[in-house]
């Protein structure tokens, strides 16, 4: 059967488009649960500044699903590097792999994020200048990143001392969990979750929904172009102000004319301003 290209099945054409122009410097694993436990790291091609390179932590998207790899958003994670950052492109266990959902993916993310301080000890890298950017559901899972700091000892999902962050920026992200099953209809995030209703998800928005783990007490950038689903900008804005209102610094972009794909493409207008905001929050 043949499938027209959607984010399940995406056209052929377009993976191999999203292979990279050059290699990452290194691919190294985090784990050892799962082979998709490991991150990509790229370097700028200039010399290191005394302290290090600042850090990107990218999270890509797909809707938690094994059915999208990172591969979609390599160009943009290198063109990223070209811009003088060091990149950290994370894979991490999805909804298809054993041990995805609640709580694996959130293990995974987390242990990648944190697993900096021992590539730091062989790279050039400046920790104190590490942000989080994320696409789709990885700008949940980016913003969760910012806000894990804030999760109570007992919760499944707790880390003690999280990888500080200087910011996050959420690219098309979905950044409230109940606003976006309620408005957007995004039952995905029930099975991410491991429940089969709104009140059984409800104690776990708690832990995993970056809209009940305000305030991070960093910047944060939200990017919902004009040509995104009516619920993502409604749930965007919606979050932008609960955020604000928690104490947060909060940049809301919602550019002209792009779409949800729009926001990641190496060659498209977004890059510019996304890199700006970027160098913006490591004070670079």
């Amino acid at each position: 059967m043949t499938h027209a290209p959607t984010p399940n099945h995406p056209h052929p054409f377009d993976l191999a488009a999203s292979l990279p122009v050059r290699l990452p410097e290194a691919r190294i694993r985090y784990g050892a649960e799962s082979p998709v436990q490991y991150a990509d790291l790229r370097l700028p091609k200039d010399a290191p500044p005394p302290a290090g390179f600042p850090v990107v932590v990218f999270v890509h998207g797909g809707g938690w699903t094994a059915d999208w790899s990172k591969d979609y958003a390599s160009p943009f994670v290198e063109a990223l590097a070209e811009a003088g950052f060091a990149t950290w492109d994370l894979e991490f266990r999805r909804l298809g792999n054993l041990g995805g959902g609640y709580p694996g993916t959130f293990h995974d993310v987390a242990a990648g994020a944190d697993h900096l301080s021992e590539i730091a000890l062989h790279h050039p890298l400046d920790l104190r200048r590490v942000i989080a950017i994320g696409h789709s559901t990885g700008g949940h899972l980016a913003l969760w990143l910012a806000g894990r700091r804030n999760l109570p000892a007992g919760s499944a999902l707790y880390t003690p001392d999280p990888l500080p962050l200087k910011g996050v920026i959420s690219l098309g992200g979905v950044n409230d969990l109940e606003a976006s099953l309620r408005i957007g209809n995004r039952t995905d995030i029930l099975t991410l979750l491991g429940v089969s209703s709104l009140p059984e998800a409800m104690p776990r928005f708690a832990e995993t929904s970056p809209a009940q783990l305000l305030p991070f007490g960093i910047p944060q950038v939200l990017v919902a172009g004009s040509l995104e689903d009516a619920w993502r900008k409604e749930m965007t804005a919606s979050y932008a102000e609960r955020a604000r209102q928690s104490g947060d610094a909060v940049d809301l972009v919602t550019p002209e004319g792009i779409d949800h794909f729009d926001i990641v493409d190496a060659q498209g207008p977004m890059l510019a301003p996304i890199v700006g905001q970027a160098r913006r929050l490591v004070g670079s």
